[in-house]
């Protein structure tokens, strides 16, 4: 999360309306019928609460929460470095002229005026997060993609505690490759499984499985580390990367910039209540495991990436189709009758995501309106 300055000076969108004096522009939505409807029960302010998001008050305005650009009227930079809100500000929401307009107010008072303003803000208060960061977190410090082979040349533990196969936090590990390193907080990872596009069958790239976190005690060959957490068992052969710097993810959220569709590779979800532990831990309650199907507020692989066009922020339609074979026996014939030839029934839209993490042909996103099962093979497209 960003921390703001002692005396962060924001301006809250000067170009929201124009001044008095300054010719009216016509508006692009309304000359091209792109029309940003707001929900019946929007409210005519709010005022911001800690915990919630940009997507939250999003949906409060809008019946499509992907327009929200289109309601701020942000230019690119904006879109990129939305850190404008903050918990106790007040969001005004201006009705008059042909598309409706938000700006934020010193208080919801009928007597204040859509103006541009600057609003000084001090001390710690934080942004708010375009989405649930919580949620996102260990998919946003961790690599979880590389190439076949991308950990090969990556320091490797070579032993660990005496009389102890595998280890945990607390452990110690003896590692080779290390050099003279300066970095003493490291990851430890362990190749994974092949991420397998599900409309060419070809490989995406490889899973990077999340194992802990270590700290470099001594250099040398081999050196030695101290495992600081776990998520599981560590041993002789596990590999260790450079921790990164903690990402930042707040990008408002919008419609990929050109047409796009693909389909979700990998679902992963909430494990506390399986018994089964896979792949991903945020701290000390939640294991993330791959699973077949997932539900809202939770991560999906799919098949585009940067090279597709997507960025972090971009809002994709789910929907799903099935083909239902009505095949009840093993050769053309059922019970005397012809067999009924299989029905196609046709896609429907059933639930948004937003992009949180690109690499080059795959892409993180997290769930967010969804009215049934989110299930590994769904297709995806533009809002």
């Amino acid at each position: 999360m960003l921390k703001k300055s002692s005396t962060t000076l924001i301006l809250t969108l000067s170009l929201l309306l124009p001044a008095a004096s300054a010719p009216q522009q016509p508006d692009p939505a309304a000359q091209t019928g792109n029309v940003i409807e707001l929900r019946p029960d929007a409210p005519d302010s709010y005022v911001v609460q800690q915990g919630d998001t940009l997507w939250d008050i999003s949906v409060k305005f809008l019946k499509e929460p992907w327009r929200w650009p289109g309601i701020w009227r942000l230019n690119k930079e904006q879109i990129r470095n939305p850190h404008l809100i903050y918990p106790g500000n007040v969001v005004r929401l201006d009705r008059n002229g042909p598309t409706p307009r938000l700006a934020l107010v010193d208080r919801p008072s009928s007597s204040d005026r859509l103006q541009p303003r600057i609003r000084q803000e001090g001390g710690a208060a934080e942004a708010i997060p375009t989405i649930p960061y919580k949620v996102i977190e260990p998919f946003l410090a961790q690599p979880l993609v590389i190439e076949r082979h991308g950990l090969d040349a990556a320091p490797q533990i070579v032993a660990t505690e005496e009389g102890k196969y595998n280890i945990g936090a607390g452990s110690r590990a003896y590692v080779s490759g290390m050099g003279d390193t300066k970095d003493t907080a490291w990851q430890i990872y362990r190749p994974g499984g092949a991420l397998i596009d599900p409309e060419t069958q070809q490989t995406l790239g490889y899973e990077a499985i999340f194992l802990g976190d270590a700290r470099l005690l001594r250099t040398g060959d081999p050196a030695t580390i101290r495992v600081v957490s776990s998520t599981r068992e560590i041993g002789a052969g596990d590999r260790l990367v450079i921790a990164p710097q903690p990402q930042v993810f707040n990008f408002v959220p919008r419609p990929p910039a050109k047409p796009i569709s693909g389909r979700i590779v990998s679902v992963y979800s909430d494990g506390r209540t399986d018994a089964r532990l896979d792949y991903f831990r945020a701290g000390s309650a939640s294991v993330y495991m791959r699973l077949a199907e997932t539900g809202a507020l939770s991560v999906v692989s799919i098949n585009r990436g940067a090279k597709d066009g997507l960025e972090p922020g971009n809002v994709l339609a789910l929907a799903t189709s099935y083909t239902i074979d009505r095949d009840r026996s093993t050769g053309p014939f059922y019970m005397g009758d012809r067999r009924p030839a299989p029905i196609a029934l046709p896609e429907e839209r059933y639930g948004l995501m937003m992009v949180f993490r690109v690499f080059e042909n795959i892409s993180f996103a997290l769930t967010l309106q969804v009215e049934r099962p989110v299930i590994v093979g769904d297709v995806f497209t533009q809002p």
